[in-house]
This record gives C-alpha cells, sequence and structure tokens, in this order.
C-alpha cells in the first residue's frame, strides 16, 4: 500500500519548467532562465535547480506572482517531423522502423494526432492528453500537403478537389488490408497547382479532413498515384525549419492558439 501510494505521489509531480510555460505565457526555454535566475519560489523557496518537480500542492511564484494550476493546459504537445521509411505506431510485426524508434524515450506514451503512411513524410503532432489528441484527430482543423503526382491535374480533378467527391469504390490507393470500401471527399479548403505536366505534377492542397489515405485514394480515382507526399501544417502549427526526424516542443503562442481552439473561442 505504501509503494502504491508513493508511486501515485510520483505520477503527480511535473517538472517545473513545464508547469509554468504551461500555466502562464512563459516558454519552457523561459521558465528555465527564470529559475537559473532565482526568480522562482516554491513554497517561499528559491529554486534554482532545473530538475526541480512540484505537486498542485506546491505554492509556485514568479518573484511575487502565484502561478496556479489550470488542469486544462497540463498536458504536452510536440512536433514530429516524420521521415518516409517510419510508421505511425507503437510497434510493427514485421519488424519495420517505427516513429517511436526515432523519439526520444520520455515520449513513448504519447499519442499520435492523425497519422502518416509509411511512405509519406512530415508533420505529426504528439501529445500526452487523450482528450487534446481525440478533440484535434476529429477536428476540422486545415491540413496543408504538397504533393508529387505521376500524370497532368486534369479539369476533372480541379472540379472534385473545388466541389468534392463521393466514391462507392475508394480502394484505389488505400492499403491492400483495409476494409474501408465508400468514401466521401469534402471539397478542398485551398490548392495551388505549382507545375502540371504529362509525367508528373506538383501541387499543393489544404484540406479539412484526416481520413484514412485520403489524398491517395481521392487522386487515385483519376489514376494518379502520389509519389510524394509531405505535411507540412496541423490546424496552423508548422514544419519551418524544423529537420527531418526531429521534433521539438510547441512555442509559447501555439500553445496559446491551442488553448483558444479547445476552449472553443476560435
Amino acid at each position: 500500500m505504501k509503494k502504491e501510494i508513493e508511486e501515485e505521489q510520483e505520477e503527480s509531480l511535473t517538472r517545473l519548467n513545464k508547469f509554468i510555460s504551461h500555466n502562464s505565457n512563459y516558454s519552457r526555454r523561459e521558465a528555465d532562465k527564470l529559475i537559473e535566475e532565482g526568480r522562482i519560489t516554491v513554497n517561499n523557496k528559491p529554486v534554482k535547480d532545473l530538475a526541480t518537480k512540484v505537486s498542485n500542492k506546491d505554492i509556485v511564484r514568479i518573484g511575487k506572482k502565484v502561478i496556479k494550476e489550470d488542469k486544462n493546459k497540463m498536458y504536452t504537445v510536440i512536433i514530429y517531423n516524420k521521415p518516409k521509411g517510419e510508421l505511425v505506431t507503437k510497434n510493427d510485426p514485421q519488424g519495420r522502423k517505427v516513429i517511436y524508434d526515432s523519439l526520444d524515450k520520455k515520449y513513448k506514451h504519447f499519442i499520435p494526432i492523425g497519422r502518416l503512411d509509411y511512405a509519406s513524410e512530415g508533420l505529426i503532432l504528439l501529445t500526452d492528453s487523450v482528450d487534446v489528441a481525440n478533440k484535434l484527430m476529429h477536428s476540422n482543423l486545415e491540413r496543408i500537403y504538397k504533393l508529387k503526382v505521376n500524370g497532368p491535374v486534369t479539369s476533372k480533378v480541379e472540379e472534385a478537389m473545388l466541389n468534392g467527391l463521393e466514391l462507392k469504390d475508394a480502394r484505389v490507393g488505400g492499403h491492400e488490408k483495409s476494409k474501408i470500401k465508400a468514401m466521401n471527399f469534402e471539397p478542398f479548403i485551398a490548392y495551388q497547382i505549382i507545375s502540371n505536366n504529362k509525367n508528373f505534377s506538383k501541387i499543393k492542397v489544404a484540406i479539412s479532413e484526416g481520413k484514412n489515405r485520403e489524398l491517395r485514394r481521392f487522386f487515385g480515382h483519376f489514376g494518379l498515384d502520389i509519389l510524394d507526399l509531405k505535411r507540412f501544417e496541423f490546424g496552423g502549427i508548422s514544419l519551418n525549419n524544423l529537420p527531418t526526424g526531429k521534433s521539438r516542443y510547441l512555442t509559447k503562442d501555439e500553445y496559446k492558439d491551442l488553448r483558444l481552439f479547445l476552449n472553443g473561442d476560435e
């Protein structure tokens, strides 16, 4: 019983810089600087140890201002720039590489928000909050991709992007083991044809859904295979200059926008 109590107390502890960044306008890096400068007190005692952890019973101050816990903010979201050749899953029976092989061990329990298939690359959001993951996965937030297809973007393709598409058989482009057959595609939010040629074309698209291999099925209906697919943005959160195979925390402005969305104040 004593061991269980100790484990429960340990689980309720939060890294001090995380506590500050999630309950104030300071980023984690800024919180670390405040700690190093001795401007943070915990239970009226100055703290300079960056490894300090606190619970919701501790009184944390920046100067004279008390930082109060907002349970709605106590979550972490990271961005991972997934390379091709990794699966967005915990493990693979075939022994293929998964994103958790590349991510730091401290993210092993994080939940991916949506997926990119083995041959796709780009932005994946992950979080330690089931609630945040569910709300974002089932949202209509804008997802932006750059694609390369093996043929021309015809007027029929453009018409479907503008007006949407309903397919009774959307298996082309889907995974061979997928049980999904019919699929409805909402009109694209926007698209830009970067190049349009007989052999291959490049296009930038913005969609509001994240269905199973949605883009591969959509273009596959028109006989177009997607040769390259990279997601650059999800809900206003962008890869920017994040290198392939690397991850980062959200910025304080990204957290602010995310909280506005989660609180329904878009």
